[in-house]
């Protein structure tokens, strides 16, 4: 007997649900973004099993993070899929609601699911690691803001003021950095109380250029490489990874990296390697090499990103530690 398939989509807001489930037949309709009303309408749903439910839902963050945890538990096969990925596969499109937005994330399902990865849950203690990072993120970017305040005031005719509104940015500013050190120490802890997260983080640390928020960042990002598997998907996440630039027989363009990419960690993995060939290793070597032979520094210098990502990819394959092959003094 031929299994039958349904495809479901899912458009997330803050209080409800739009769904569109779409078989022979179009049907949709709404519940409420709560926890209650999602596991009831699921288990309902679900209930059939000679039925093989594709269910697809785009990442809005924290709003959809309800539903992602009720389909975990009840182990649906089930899609997070990236908005831009969705916007782009859609061609030229007219006109834009909740129970649009539904149907079209069905149809992209349908036509999709077999190159679509299926989304792998986080555990709770990634949930949680994901969360303190957040905040971290937020308030040094608010730090960030205050210091370019205080850089703006010595413009000010009325120094007075200037100096009223510098004092109390400093406070801010001072409060933040504390905040921020608080975070980092929950981190660190968190880390340090979860095995498998602590012998990951000695690991990515054993790499040139790998401090404690590029490790954070990159276990988190890839789901402790769950959900990236391949170093060269990693490169391509973060932007680091080169694409040709070439069209018929006219057009013979550098190879670039794509815009496209999580801008965040590909600054993390800038700083990583800025910080690497600082050092006596192998990154350091072959990047002074490359410049002495005349290849362009930011080229050289993202091979060495690209480097850093693959030797991860590596050492946790291998089960090992890096291995510095030059003497340090």
């Amino acid at each position: 007997m031929k299994t039958e398939l349904k495809f479901i989509g899912i458009d997330v807001s803050k209080d409800t649900l739009d769904i569109c489930i779409l078989s022979h037949e179009t049907e949709s309709l709404v519940i409420k973004n709560q926890e209650k009303a999602i596991t009831k309408f699921f288990k309902s749903l679900l209930k059939d099993s000679s039925i093989k439910h594709h269910i697809c839902l785009e990442n809005t963050g924290k709003y959809s993070w309800v539903l992602i945890n009720v389909l975990a538990e009840l182990e649906c096969c089930f899609y997070v899929v990236n908005p831009l990925h969705l916007k782009r596969s859609l061609g030229l499109t007219r006109g834009k609601n909740d129970k649009i937005d539904a149907i079209r994330i069905a149809r992209f399902i349908k036509k999709n699911h077999d190159e679509t990865a299926r989304f792998i849950p986080r555990r709770d203690v990634i949930e949680q690691l994901h969360i303190l990072l957040s905040e971290r993120r937020f308030r040094v970017n608010h730090k960030g803001q205050l210091t370019t305040k205080n850089k703006e005031l010595k413009v000010l005719r009325d120094k007075k003021l200037a100096k009223q509104i510098k004092r109390d940015n400093d406070k801010l500013i001072s409060e933040i950095i504390l905040q921020i050190k608080r975070l980092e120490r929950q981190i660190k802890e968190l880390i340090k109380s979860d095995e498998t997260l602590n012998k990951l983080q000695k690991q990515l640390k054993s790499v040139p250029g790998v401090g404690d928020i590029l490790c954070w960042n990159l276990i988190v990002k890839t789901n402790e490489f769950k959900s990236i598997q391949d170093p060269r998907k990693l490169a391509c996440y973060s932007g680091v990874a080169p694409f040709k630039n070439t069209s018929g027989t006219s057009i013979f363009g550098k190879n670039r990296v794509s815009n496209l990419a999580d801008k965040s960690l590909k600054r993390l993995l800038h700083l990583g390697a800025l910080s690497a060939i600082r050092l006596n290793n192998d990154l350091a070597v072959y990047y002074h090499r490359k410049v002495e032979e005349g290849k362009n520094k930011m080229s050289v210098l993202n091979a060495v990103r690209n480097k850093i990502i693959h030797i991860v990819f590596a050492l946790i394959k291998n089960q090992t530690l890096y291995q510095n092959r030059l003497v340090t003094s």
